[in-house]
């Protein structure tokens, strides 16, 4: 039987501290990031329409145990792990009047 793990969830604040990109709320895209990633080097990530569905199968799974971590979950020893966006969550964000988001996404990417 296979291993396999499987979560619906993102975090914009971790993303950006795996040097990711900060995404604008209303955007169609999901932001594949790299954390730790040793091969291959230098790879910047990808922008992905956001009904992508990606998947990484372990090659030698017995030969090189991995782990897939998310929502601070660890689940060890996978074969496979698969991600998408789950269009079902929704969130409520306040903010504070005169302070959109919007604006403030573009003065942390661009100032």
């Amino acid at each position: 039987m296979a291993r396999c793990w499987r979560r619906r969830r993102g975090s914009t604040a971790y993303n950006y501290s795996a040097h990711g990109p900060i995404l604008p709320i209303e955007s169609d895209v999901l932001a594949l990031t790299a954390i730790a990633a040793f091969r291959p080097r230098r790879w910047r990530g990808a922008l992905l329409p956001k009904t992508a569905e990606v998947r990484f199968d372990v090659l030698e799974a017995d030969k090189r145990p991995v782990m897939a971590d998310a929502d601070s979950i660890s689940i060890m020893e996978i074969d496979w792990v698969s991600i998408r966006s789950d269009p079902s969550i929704q969130h409520r964000i306040m903010f504070d009047p005169g302070h959109g988001l919007e604006e403030r996404l573009i003065s942390e990417q661009f100032t």
